[in-house]
């Protein structure tokens, strides 16, 4: 039995995370929080693309504030990131927060973190105890001789037995490391430890194809031992490209289904068109479709469909001539500058009749 099926469920907005619930996906805005407009056009972006849970920076009380409006606008559940200041973590709370991330060594003395329990109990709210390798605590750094996945797990366990020494067990936990073996080795530690639910993701994994690398290594050996409940990829960029990633993360290894997986061959001397620019724009196309299914796109109208036969729908295009094809049959001929408008064609046709 995987540990995320044993984990302790606990209710963030409208989700379910833990105790067997599938494993569900983070991101976080890069907008500044108090611009309420930007910020809930991004987590509606975000949401379309298949985001259920998005965490906003709360460094102002202005930010915590506008929480309330944010809150009413979208439709997935909204966390709250707290760094030093209690009473902004009380006042994200008030204003509707499903979720408030803390570091407890941050927030400062007890009675400012019972603080915060308790008003996290009142409005019945989860707390995510977060704890980074960059944040490990000077006596745990001598005591294992420097930062190690040991130190990262038992700062973890302090705090939240901290927590539930205030009476309070309505907790998850994340632990991460630019490290990504450090970080492995901690989750599969703290998971023999604790049933609470684990955060995963692989902090400041980097760019766009560095932080891919780093987190699709680090999440695949986490999440295919059967440990974590949510993941956010962490990635310098874009926050829909967190998104896409993690769903592919969590698809190639067989822990989600539905969305459309993009399959393409990777060019080569027969290459007629443009593959690498139609390839990325019919990734973003499918983002928004619903269906459960494998499309191709491939350079070459005389191998493409051959090749790709095992997708369920296709296009390949070369010579100024495009193909639709569907499992190797072609279904369409179509000039090569409609290649886009023709897959988009049969993917409404698709979605219509899944209705």
């Amino acid at each position: 039995m995987a540990y995320r099926d044993v984990t302790k469920t606990v209710s963030i907005g409208n989700r379910v995370i833990g105790g067997g619930n599938p494993i569900l996906i983070q991101s976080m805005c890069n907008t500044k929080t108090e611009d309420v407009e930007a910020t809930t056009a991004q987590i509606a972006q975000l949401e379309r693309a298949g985001c259920d849970i998005i965490r906003v920076a709360v460094p102002t009380m202005e930010a915590a504030m506008a929480l309330k409006e944010i809150r009413r606008r979208i439709h997935i559940p909204l966390v709250a990131d707290i760094h030093f200041d209690y009473r902004l973590a009380i006042a994200a709370i008030e204003c509707g927060a499903d979720k408030i991330r803390i570091n407890p060594g941050n927030i400062g003395s007890t009675e400012r973190i019972q603080a915060v329990v308790d008003k996290a109990r009142e409005y019945g709210i989860p707390i995510r105890v977060g704890v980074n390798s960059g944040s490990l605590e000077k006596p745990l750094i001598e005591k294992y001789g420097g930062v190690t996945a040991e130190g990262l797990v038992e700062s973890a366990l302090e705090k939240t037995a901290l927590i539930e020494r205030m009476g309070y067990d309505n907790l998850v936990i994340s632990i991460k490391s630019s490290d990504v073996m450090m970080c492995v080795k901690a989750h599969e530690l703290i998971a023999k430890k604790t049933r609470y639910p684990l955060h995963v993701g692989i902090t400041e994994a980097g760019t766009l194809i560095s932080g891919n690398i780093k987190s699709a290594i680090g999440l695949g050996l986490i999440l295919s031992q059967g440990i974590g409940d949510t993941i956010r990829v962490s990635l310098t960029g874009n926050p829909l490209e967190e998104i896409k990633s993690a769903k592919l993360i969590l698809r190639t290894l067989g822990l989600s289904r539905g969305g459309i997986e993009v399959v393409s061959c990777p060019t080569c001397g027969r290459t007629g068109i443009d593959l690498i620019g139609l390839a990325n724009r019919v990734e973003t196309l499918v983002q928004e479709y619903p269906l459960d299914i494998r499309v191709a796109v491939m350079g070459c109208v005389v191998n493409g469909p051959g090749e790709a036969r095992e997708a369920d729908l296709g296009i390949a295009g070369g010579c100024g001539e495009g193909l639709v094809f569907r499992r190797g049959e072609i279904i369409r001929k179509v000039p090569e500058d409609a290649l886009l408008e023709a897959l988009k064609e049969e993917l409404d046709r698709l979605a219509a009749a899944q209705k």
